[in-house]
């Protein structure tokens, strides 16, 4: 998964054009984008959203926090329509999971969903707080399937008055975003960058997401449709560096006892080989 596009949850145009793109997943949002006197129905039109399931693409749903008290009157309301995943805003740590893992228990067996079979994403930097807490989501539940770093809450959080500037986060995002993407890797789920939000900037969006491929990101957050085959493509190994992966495994196959090989002049092992599988999609 390269791409993940929020939708606000109560439109159903946005979701139908969304839907007619190549993101791999869509996050329907009830969480930012939707006015409070709004949730209500912004409940019952995302469970028609995911009902409609007019793509290939993966449907998550961004809930309310767990501090807002609405976070288990959203999963109640969009369950039945069976979402691939939720998205958990301002995780503070495991015990955020946690909770909500307990919950998605009930509700799947309310809803004859298999047991299990809604992952959670959380977006674990939103506050300040929640920087302490990266360290707690390795084991928390095996419904984790990513941790998302977000720079936008994260800024009220610290009462800054500036985010970046030239392009460039300032430090205390660069740090949110290094620690999350290290949790991330230490809990072996998927690490997933920011959402660009120069929309127009399609130049500054590509160099962003080169450089969270080249750190280790495995996937984007977006705000618009139009950042979608950019960010898919950014995204893609080049050519060489498939032609590299498909020697190494080639290499590896051929020496399968082999601990480390010399290939090309340069000594290789495992973290190579798990590199080039990575960079194949195999693993």
């Amino acid at each position: 998964m390269r791409s993940m596009l929020f939708v606000p949850g109560d439109s159903p145009r946005k979701f139908e054009k969304a839907s007619e793109g190549k993101a791999d997943a869509l996050i329907i949002d009830l969480e930012d984008s939707v006015v409070t006197d709004k949730k209500p129905e912004a409940r019952t039109l995302t469970l028609a959203m995911l009902r409609s399931r007019p793509g290939p693409h993966q449907l998550y749903v961004r809930i309310n926090a767990l501090d807002t008290g609405m976070t288990l009157s959203d999963l109640a309301a969009i369950m039945p329509g069976k979402p691939d995943g939720i998205v958990l805003p301002k995780s503070q740590g495991g015990d955020d999971v946690r909770q909500v893992a307990t919950w998605l228990e009930a509700l799947e067996a309310a809803s004859g969903i298999t047991a299990g079979a809604t992952r959670i994403v959380c977006v674990a930097t939103e506050t300040a707080s929640s920087i302490f807490g990266l360290g707690s989501y390795r084991g928390c539940s095996p419904r984790l399937a990513g941790l998302m770093w977000g720079a936008e809450d994260l800024s009220a959080s610290l009462g800054a008055t500036e985010k970046a500037s030239g392009g460039v986060f300032h430090s205390p995002y660069r740090l949110a975003r290094d620690l999350c993407l290290m949790a991330a890797a230490a809990a072996e789920v998927a690490p997933i960058d920011t959402v660009y939000t120069d929309i127009d900037n399609l130049a500054g969006l590509e160099q962003e997401t080169r450089a969270a491929r080249r750190d280790g990101f495995s996937a984007k957050a977006l705000i618009h449709p139009k950042h979608v085959d950019i960010v898919n493509a950014a995204f893609a190994p080049t050519d060489a560096e498939r032609a590299w992966a498909e020697k190494v495994i080639a290499a590896f196959a051929s020496h399968p006892n082999a601990g480390t090989l010399r290939l090309d002049g340069q000594m290789i092992d495992k973290p190579h080989l798990r590199a080039a599988k990575k960079i194949l999609g195999q693993i």
